[in-house]
């Protein structure tokens, strides 16, 4: 749980994702304000199902795709790889990450975008904090 913990303490202090999906031959990305949960190792984010990548995503798909600072020096270099699972949330579990979103993004309250979780199954995360080049690794274990 060590590494998950040292990644996981680094993204909560960040806000925005990027993520990309791949339908029928066709690849996209988009970024978005993310809130992460540590418990789940998954982040979640406010999304309209007319846009390109939802539509794309359908009610889940893989999905991959980076978490960046951008510091103006190369020691500073902080960053997360990822590859996962974009599903929308329905329900009561759509309901609660809600609540938990608004709270970190009180302007989302004025959004009826649908939520989604991306669950995380890998990620990468490289801190050139710790020394150049370090690279931490996490997967999900089943």
């Amino acid at each position: 749980m060590e590494t998950s913990d040292a990644i996981s303490r680094w993204l909560v202090k960040q806000h925005v994702v990027t993520w990309c999906v791949a339908s029928a031959g066709d690849l996209w990305c988009a970024n978005a304000f993310y809130l992460y949960d540590p418990q789940k190792i998954a982040f979640y984010l406010l999304t309209e199902e007319h846009t390109r990548h939802a539509q794309m995503t359908g009610s889940h798909a893989p999905v991959a795709g980076t978490v960046n600072g951008q510091p103006k020096s190369v020691a500073l270099i902080r960053g997360v790889q990822f590859k996962g699972v974009i599903r929308r949330l329905e329900g009561d579990e759509s309901a609660d990450a809600r609540a938990r979103y608004n709270r970190r993004f009180p302007v989302a309250r004025a959004m009826s975008a649908p939520v989604w979780e991306i669950r995380i199954d890998e990620l990468k995360f490289t801190d050139n904090t710790l020394s150049f080049g370090k690279k931490i690794h996490w997967l999900r274990q089943e």
